[in-house]
C-alpha cells in the first residue's frame, strides 16, 4: 500500500481517485456523480474558478445527482425542481455527451424537469420537447420558429434545426 499525502491526493484525477479508493463505498458515492457527468479527468484539488462554464454546470449537476442518490426514490425538492442548463455539452467528446445525457435522465426519473439550451443535435433529438428560436441569431432571432417533439420540428420548413434533424431522424 502506497501512502499518499494530502497534496498527492488532491493531485489525483477523479478517475484515479475512484480506482484508488475502489474499496471505500463512501468515497465512491461522492466521486460517482462526478464521473457520471463526464468530469472524471478533473483533479480533486482543482479550484472551481478554473473550470470552464460547461464544466461548472456539470459539477453542479453532479451535486444534484449526489443529493438524489442520498435519498433514493425521493425527490431532492418536495415539488420537483426545474433545472436550466446552458449548452452543457460544449467541449465534450461523444462518450462524455452520452454520460451527461444519462445524468440528465436521472434527474428526470427522480421527478424533476430539465430545460437545456443546446445546439448539439443528438441532445435535441433526445429531447421530449423542442422550442426552436430564430430564424437567425441576435437581432434577427428570438422568435419561435417551431416547437414540438423532435419529429414535429423536423417537419418544419422554416426551422434550420428541423432541417438538420430531418437528416438525423
Amino acid at each position: 500500500d502506497r501512502q499518499l499525502s494530502i497534496a498527492d491526493t488532491l493531485d489525483l484525477t477523479v478517475n484515479e481517485a475512484a480506482r484508488l479508493f475502489a474499496e471505500d463505498r463512501e468515497v465512491l458515492a461522492r466521486l460517482q456523480p462526478i464521473v457520471d457527468v463526464g468530469l472524471d479527468y478533473v483533479r480533486l484539488g482543482q479550484p472551481v474558478p478554473t473550470l470552464s462554464g460547461g464544466e461548472a454546470q456539470r459539477l453542479k449537476l453532479a451535486g444534484f445527482l449526489a443529493q438524489a442518490a442520498e435519498r433514493p426514490g425521493q425527490r431532492v425538492a418536495s415539488k420537483g425542481t426545474l433545472y436550466l442548463f446552458d449548452e452543457p455539452t460544449t467541449g465534450l467528446h461523444f462518450d462524455d455527451i452520452a454520460k451527461l445525457m444519462r445524468a440528465l435522465r436521472k434527474l428526470l426519473d427522480a421527478g424533476h424537469s430539465v430545460i437545456t439550451i443546446e445546439h448539439n443535435l443528438d441532445v435535441i433529438r433526445a429531447a421530449d420537447w423542442v422550442i426552436d428560436l430564430g430564424p437567425e441569431g441576435g437581432d434577427e432571432g428570438g422568435r419561435v420558429v417551431a416547437s414540438g417533439t423532435p419529429e414535429e420540428v423536423a417537419k418544419s420548413k422554416a426551422s434550420y434545426t428541423g432541417q438538420f434533424l430531418r437528416e438525423l431522424l
